[in-house]
């Protein structure tokens, strides 16, 4: 039986489709099948026109194919068990929850897994057309179903049994048939209203607001364009080289910015598609969401609202038309709908209100403070360099500007003044340092040794640069404690590896981002590719990707690691390392960095912050990990008091640590959130517990060995350096 008959075998009832008369290369017939049960109110002018590839994008594809092959850092050849990864990871990007396409579905469509490689070394387009045409009906059923459920009337819905749906359907099998589609869609449906009727929402407001959601969502889904199926087809394509590997469409190309970051009279964010989701992947340092503070990495955007509007539902929309939505006139309120990072399942949300705003060098600057502390009767004075991003302005440079801005220029002066004030040590936090310059990478490790290597760079032909600090003088010679975690990447952490493999400081916090390979944009004829060309080593020779830098003392954070993270993407390259380089080991810190992690469990152990902060990392992964959630209400209502419960309990008991009133209820708290993230000049120092860690750390090196502070003097660099 072929592909078109056995597709037209679970195609019993189809909907409106214009008559192209198109003849796929494969067979694929284009029809959605009818709906059991609720018959969908079909729109008679709503035409779902199928796409098919042009001529520019059969070209474009060649040269993907080609600059793959030949010229990307991993050695990858187009074989049969490519095509059927590349099949794989092309459904997951249309159907990454498994609820538009069916077994049936995947069955028609199985002699096609293994022919997509050969079709996409010569241009042959059609094959993954005819799949996302396929799809793209699919999607127009289930949508059509859900408001139709929704016309027959929530009311309607049985929420007293025992039903529960699966929070995350990423690995769940394909739904048999259409039937059980209609089933599972009808708990999708029952856990939208739930979710909503337990934050008090009248069931008519439910309505408009799902029925809204839907009907954007379907108007995207006819408007589909033939861009969009290539795009998604050739990232399907690239992301078996490596994640970092893309194909940009020509309105992508335009405005590259987009992919890196919404500065210009936005919110300061680099956002990236995640399936029908647009993902926050991190913040822009002194951006408006940063400054803001309760948008987070990891958050997925459910709605965009403009001030005063109702806001729209971007569910499924390109990442371009979400970041147009996004934009506006500076000084103009954003509103964000999300589903936080750490929420139990999707239907959870929140509204953000961001102010749009100009992201500015100056607020992106390294700043610096001194805090003190008293141990045993001794006073220490500790001072803290906080460093969002490594920048430079390289039009001022470039212009010739003696007083340009950079990482490095302002890390020298706050370093003098530290020194002005009679320091005894330095503390460097790199926390959500995200990367950024790599030359301000070089220089800054520059400021703390004498001179040499400070990182190796691999490209696919096994050729190795090493970057070096040129510069004998060194600007400080003390103590030092860096601060790093999940979110500390790229240029953060060749600093934080190279400081730990000169000895010249110790690392604190928890593992880095892993994020240790480095693209080149380049043109096609339609559009451009993003290409993996060159990876990071460590002066030691062990790369920072996939591993990161391991922190020699660790503390626990928030952030997810199985969801953020370079060993969290698929395909990431693997850790591998090379020869190491000589260079100086200026101190070895094996003589008593277990008495510091001892010393370090210790006052942890006793310290109610943190004892604060591992209750929330407990109760965030055991939100993380539930499966199931239950569509009974009296059940969910139940978990979702113990979980407001929890937040409302952890809140308070941080309140009361810093002497301030208990919120009576989880809506005071919101309250407080919201006006607290609307007066930019408050701050928040919630985790200054981990700076000041960093101190005593600090203060516990002083105390232990008091040759620190001579071992890292200049003077004594050549006499007690070890040669690796």
């Amino acid at each position: 039986m072929s592909i078109a008959e056995r597709i037209r075998q679970h195609s019993p009832r189809p909907a409106t489709l214009k008559k192209a008369g198109l003849c796929t290369a494969l067979g694929l017939a284009l029809l959605v099948p009818g709906l059991s049960g609720l018959q969908a109110k079909l729109d008679e002018s709503a035409i779902y026109e199928p796409v098919a590839p042009t001529i520019d994008q059969a070209r474009a594809n060649i040269l993907i194919a080609r600059q793959l092959q030949f010229t990307h850092f991993r050695n990858l050849g187009i074989s049969d068990e490519l095509s059927g990864d590349v099949f794989d990871a092309y459904l997951d990007y249309l159907d990454n929850q498994r609820v538009y396409l069916t077994q049936q579905d995947i069955d028609a469509l199985s002699n096609v897994r293994n022919r997509l490689g050969s079709a996409l070394k010569t241009g042959q387009l059609q094959p993954g057309f005819d799949i996302y045409n396929l799809v793209q009906q699919r999607v127009i059923q289930r949508l059509q179903f859900a408001l139709s459920l929704i016309d027959e009337g929530i009311d309607n819905l049985d929420f007293e049994g025992n039903d529960q749906i699966r929070v995350d359907r990423s690995e769940a099998p394909w739904e048999a048939d259409s039937a059980a589609l209609d089933q599972l869609w009808v708990k999708r449906i029952k856990n939208a209203v739930l979710a909503q009727r337990l934050n008090g929402t009248e069931d008519d407001v439910i309505e408009e607001n799902l029925r809204r959601r839907y009907e954007g969502q379907l108007k995207r889904a006819y408007q589909a364009r033939s861009e969009d199926a290539f795009q998604a087809y050739m990232n399907a394509f690239t992301g078996m080289w490596d994640p970092h590997t893309s194909y940009f469409s020509p309105r992508t190309s335009e405005n590259f910015n987009i992919n890196m970051s919404l500065s210009l009279e936005g919110i300061g964010a680099v956002l990236q598609s995640d399936n029908e989701y647009t993902k926050v992947v991190r913040l822009v340092p002194g951006g408006p969401a940063s400054k803001q503070g309760q948008l987070q990495p990891a958050d997925r955007i459910v709605s965009v609202a403009q001030e005063g509007e109702k806001p729209v539902n971007v569910i499924g929309w390109r990442l371009d038309e979400v970041v147009d939505l996004i934009r506006g006139p500076r000084n103009s309120t954003v509103t964000l709908e999300v589903i936080p990072a750490n929420a139990s399942d999707e239907s959870v949300t929140r509204s953000i209100d961001i102010i749009r705003d100009e992201v500015k060098l100056e607020e992106q600057s390294a700043s610096k403070e001194v805090i003190e502390l008293e141990r045993k009767g001794q006073d220490y004075r500790i001072g803290v360099i906080t460093i969002p991003t490594f920048y430079a302005d390289f039009q001022a440079m470039q212009a010739g500007d003696p007083n340009y801005k950079s990482t490095t220029r302002d890390v020298r002066r706050l370093i003098s003044e530290l020194k002005e004030d009679g320091v005894d040590g330095v503390v460097m936090d790199l926390r959500n340092n995200g990367g950024g310059a790599l030359h301000e990478a070089n220089d800054l490790v520059g400021l703390f040794i004498d001179k040499g290597p400070t990182v190796q760079i691999r490209n696919a032909n096994n050729d190795v640069q090493v970057l070096n600090d040129e510069d004998p003088t060194v600007v400080y010679d003390g103590p030092l404690v860096v601060l790093v975690n999940r979110m500390s990447a790229s240029a953060s952490e060749i600093f934080a590896g190279a400081i730990q493999d000169y000895g010249r400081g110790l690392v604190v916090g928890s593992q880095t981002f892993g994020k240790g390979t480095v693209q080149a944009v380049r043109p096609l004829n339609h559009g451009q590719l993003k290409i993996t060309q060159s990876k990071f080593y460590r002066v030691s020779g062990g790369s920072t990707q996939h591993k990161g830098v391991i922190p020699d003392i660790e503390i626990p954070s928030r952030i997810d690691k199985t969801r953020i993270g370079e060993d969290a993407l698929d395909h990431a390259l693997p850790w591998d390392q090379i020869e190491a380089v000589p260079h100086n080991r200026y101190f070895d810190f094996s003589g008593i960095i277990d008495e510091l992690r001892e010393r370090h469990e210790d006052r942890f152990a006793t310290n109610p912050e943190f004892s604060l902060l591992q209750k929330e990392i407990e109760f965030l992964t055991q939100q993380r990990q539930m499966d199931y959630v239950s569509l009974n209400h009296a059940e969910r209502k139940d978990q979702h008091s113990q979980i407001e419960n929890t937040r409302l309990t952890i809140a308070n008991a941080r309140r009361e640590l810093r002497g301030e009133e208990p919120f009576d209820t989880l809506e005071d708290l919101e309250q407080w959130q919201d006006e607290q993230a609307a007066d930019l000049d408050t701050t928040d120092d919630e985790l200054d517990f981990v700076i000041r860690e960093g101190g005593h750390i600090m203060a516990d090196l002083l105390e232990l060995d008091q040759r620190t502070a001579s071992i890292l003097s200049p003077t004594q660099f050549a006499a007690k350096a070890e040669t690796r």
